[in-house]
């Protein structure tokens, strides 16, 4: 796309730790251009440099700071809103977003699980976007993002569910302190622990990916029937989730064959060529100390899934390790794929 051509967009809730990301993975992108960015009122008037805690080690860039940030109002010159605002805000605003005429993808929880609005993962269920139609905005729409550790869940899971059903699911996780926000990462209180509670996070991932593996039929989508149990904790890693998991599949099958499916697994955006696409969504690892947050969480743009440790379950069929990059797959590059996967397909002019 020619450079004088890329799509407007604009960023909702810029300060924060997502805002920051989204602001990080749109520099220079081939098809977007942050036009707009927004933030809570105390910090609106104000150049961006000004009023940000910038906490990614790259530095800021240059077209974004000296931008002076605006309030979260639907008046804002851009087509898109990618949005990283904190839960206790995002439903209203979001809405009165769409009802203006805006595509909102969001990363905030309070539409997601709302009938017709899509929870997209673009590898695991492009299909969903049908139901966008369903929606009274006004001509605008709201797509959501799931929960930064339901999408390394969930793509471990789609081949498994397509080539062997899923009967029963529990996953324990250890999630790190990016995903908490800025004033954790500022804290102290992560260190030398464990922190076995994150709130609603459990209750996210016990339902969410019934919702993404779900089938959408006709006006409405169906969700998978299989239970899953869950166990979040957040640990003392900067970035990067990591999820032991235990499944039990509809299917007898050998760890050779799983691991195929796996290797083999590409899907939507890896056939479109999107920007922000890994070339290979799951990366599978022998070594039996792997994947390592330290060692994976950046493969592939940070948009890959590292899988290792298959074995046999003596209560389930199979466990094994996932891990994920939080605050890239899991929220600003994942809602930017989302995006790509809107423009390739036409939704978004």
């Amino acid at each position: 796309m020619n450079t004088e051509l890329k799509i407007k967009v604009g960023i909702l809730g810029a300060t924060g730790s997502v805002g920051q990301k989204f602001i990080s993975l749109l520099e220079n992108h081939p098809w977007f251009e942050i036009t707009e960015i927004t933030a809570s009122e105390k910090s609106a008037g104000k150049k961006y440099k000004e009023t940000v805690n910038w906490v990614l080690s790259n530095p800021i860039p240059k077209s974004i700071s000296e931008k002076i940030i605006k309030k979260c109002k639907p008046n804002l010159d851009c087509k898109i809103v990618f949005s990283g605002l904190d839960s206790s805000v995002a439903g209203e605003i979001e809405k009165d977003f769409a009802q203006n005429g805006y595509i909102v993808i969001s990363n905030s929880r309070n539409h997601r699980m709302d009938k017709d609005v899509p929870l997209l993962i673009p590898e695991v269920n492009p299909d969903h976007l049908n139901i966008i139609n369903n929606q009274k905005y006004n001509g605008g729409v709201i797509v959501t993002n799931p929960n930064c550790s339901t999408i390394g869940l969930t793509m471990a899971l789609k081949p498994l569910m397509d080539n062997f059903g899923i009967e029963s699911l529990n996953v324990v996780t250890m999630q790190a302190i990016s995903g908490g926000g800025i004033s954790l990462m500022q804290s102290d209180s992560y260190i030398d622990n464990v922190i076995p509670f994150i709130s609603g996070e459990e209750d996210k991932m016990e339902t969410e990916p019934l919702k993404i593996l779900g089938n959408f039929n006709s006006d409405k989508i169906e969700n998978a029937d299989f239970p899953i149990s869950a166990q979040c904790n957040r640990v003392n890693v900067f970035d990067g989730h990591t999820e032991c998991v235990q499944v039990k599949l509809k299917k007898k099958v050998s760890s050779e064959k799983i691991i195929k499916a796996w290797q083999n697994f590409k899907a939507e955006p890896q056939f479109l060529d999107l920007p922000s696409a890994p070339v290979n969504p799951i990366h599978y690892f022998v070594d039996e100390n792997l994947p390592q947050p330290k060692l994976q969480k950046d493969i592939d743009k940070g948009m890959a899934v590292s899988i290792g440790r298959l074995r046999e379950d003596k209560l389930f069929d199979y466990k094994f390790v996932v891990l994920s990059h939080n605050t890239i797959r899991g929220a600003a590059g994942g809602s930017i794929l989302c995006a790509e996967l809107m423009y390739a397909q036409s939704l978004i002019k």
